[in-house]
């Protein structure tokens, strides 16, 4: 599971988005970044059709979720 709470770009707000993980400032979910980049769309893509989220937070986020994952596939190597 990724935690979150240590990024930045993203937060959660009980009540908003029923308490969903949002970039930050928006309503934007997170899950949407990840069902548009599933389905083939671009970074850009994704910018233009969710204009309050920004290019760093959609960065954040990828590399956020690229080091969470580093960090889970070295704790099970190891185990």
């Amino acid at each position: 599971m990724i935690d979150w709470s240590t990024c930045p770009a993203v937060e959660q707000v009980p009540g908003k988005v029923s308490g969903a993980w949002v970039f930050t400032n928006t309503r934007v979910p997170l899950s949407h970044l990840f069902a548009n980049l599933e389905a083939g769309a671009t970074i850009e893509e994704f910018l233009d059709w969710f204009e309050g989220v920004k290019d760093w937070q959609v960065r954040a986020v990828l590399t956020h979720l690229e080091s969470s994952l580093l960090k889970d596939l070295k704790r099970e190597t190891a185990a």
